[in-house]
């Protein structure tokens, strides 16, 4: 390496056509100068490229994968402006939550519903809106951890309530939640949360919801993951046989549930968001909340959200990405796997993902290649789509379960100038 650097300009220069905004570019060329490392320029200008946000394909079979967004929902909006909140009747301001939430209200066939920008965020505003200073009655098998750190007690504490924790981690009955009320009664709610992304098995109890239905406060239930009905009407043939026994919102809220909450980008299938339906009373409580200012959706989110509800009222299931994944069978899986000629055709396991569904395998195809090539997958340049596949046993494995067939010879060709 020389001695002296060359001057910035010039380095800048040289690298105007990466593709990376100049003050960025001029700022990473003088960390390369201070670091000493002019030379490795070529590198750290595709590490920077890749943190940039870009598509991928998702090769892990993992169908709603946390790091890779989870449900694959394409952006509806062209960028015109929209009628966020402005009402065309009366030419006056509007309600961004009016539409949406009577769209989804019928979804769960209840009475309102409001949409926030995820499923912590409508914990949080339910438990802010509905239980400030007062007690919530939770069950100690069902005070999880969400993720990153994120748990319940925290959330609750955060929302100005406190925790009255009930029965024990395996076994939680009618009369613990009965007990707690009745020795406290600044108790102002009962939540249930879903245990979606673990298990508690052997000797185990726990309260159904029809069992706390009118036991005198409100009964909340966090079902996380966003299964809309557990008969999944907007499909032919009901649900594949994985998710029997998932919560749908629909039966939660039939069952006696005052308010369910659930995500939009898990089972749903759409974009990160947090639904809150139920009886309109207890909404327009969290409505007139100062947190769901706070909370609220843009209109990227809410336009996208639209046109997912319109596409399961008119059960339009197969414009789903998801549920075009969720129900492709094996044997569709197994000719496209056989049809690419290249890599060795395998049998694999999908796993849904997402904080989902946690003792969940689905039997699906795809290919094996006898090298662990998953960093030059990563690694495609020049504008192609990165490749993101699983490794096992010194092995890349791709499951096609969770690649668009579109991709089938993006695939097969990318596949073939690796090896």
């Amino acid at each position: 390496m020389d001695t002296y650097p060359p001057s910035v300009n010039e380095l800048v220069e040289a690298y105007s056509e990466s593709g990376i905004p100049r003050p960025l570019l001029v700022d990473e060329v003088r960390k390369a100068i201070d670091e000493r490392q002019w030379d490795k320029l070529d590198e750290r200008i595709e590490v920077l490229k890749r943190l940039s946000l870009q598509e991928v394909v998702n090769g892990t079979g993992v169908i709603l994968h946390t790091n890779l967004g989870r449900a694959s929902w394409p952006s509806t909006f062209s960028g015109a402006p929209i009628n966020l909140e402005f009402d065309l009747n009366s030419g006056s301001r509007g309600s961004r939550q009016n539409y949406i939430g009577r769209l989804f209200a019928n979804l769960c066939g209840t009475e309102s519903a409001m949409v926030v920008n995820n499923c912590s965020s409508a914990v949080l505003l339910i438990l802010s809106a509905l239980a400030h200073e007062r007690g919530v009655a939770i069950s100690r098998g069902e005070m999880v951890e969400i993720g990153g750190g994120f748990r319940v007690p925290d959330v609750l504490e955060l929302s100005g309530a406190y925790l009255v924790e009930v029965g024990t981690t395996n076994k939680t009955r009618r009369e613990d939640y009965e007990r707690a009320i009745n020795a406290n009664r600044d108790v102002s709610m009962i939540m249930k949360i879903h245990q979606s992304n673990y298990k508690i098995v052997g000797f185990t109890e726990s309260t159904e919801m029809q069992e706390l239905s009118g036991i005198g406060v409100p009964l909340v239930a966090d079902i996380g993951s966003g299964l809309l009905d557990e008969n999944c009407f907007w499909l032919e043939n009901g649900p594949p046989n994985w998710l029997i026994g998932e919560p749908g919102a629909r039966q939660t809220l039939l069952q006696g549930a005052d308010i369910v909450t659930f995500s939009a980008d898990k089972l749903l299938g759409g974009p990160q968001a947090g639904i809150i339906a139920g009886k309109k009373d207890l909404i327009n409580k969290c409505l007139n909340h100062p947190f769901a200012r706070a909370v609220r959706p843009g209109g990227l989110v809410l336009s996208s959200l639209q046109d997912l509800a319109y596409k399961y009222l008119n059960r339009n299931w197969e414009e789903i990405p998801f549920w075009k994944m969720a129900v492709t069978t094996v044997d569709e899986l197994q000719e496209r796997a056989e049809n690419l000629k290249i890599g060795t055709p395998v049998p694999l396991y999908s796993v849904p993902g997402g904080g989902t569904l946690p003792d969940v395998e689905i039997p699906s195809f795809g290919i094996k290649i006898n090298d662990d090539i998953s960093s030059q997958l990563r690694d495609m340049v020049d504008d192609n789509l990165p490749i993101i596949a699983r490794v096992e046993d010194g092995n890349t494995l791709l499951d096609l379960r969770t690649i668009n067939p579109a991709l089938d010879e993006y695939v097969k060709s990318s596949l073939k100038q690796i090896l």
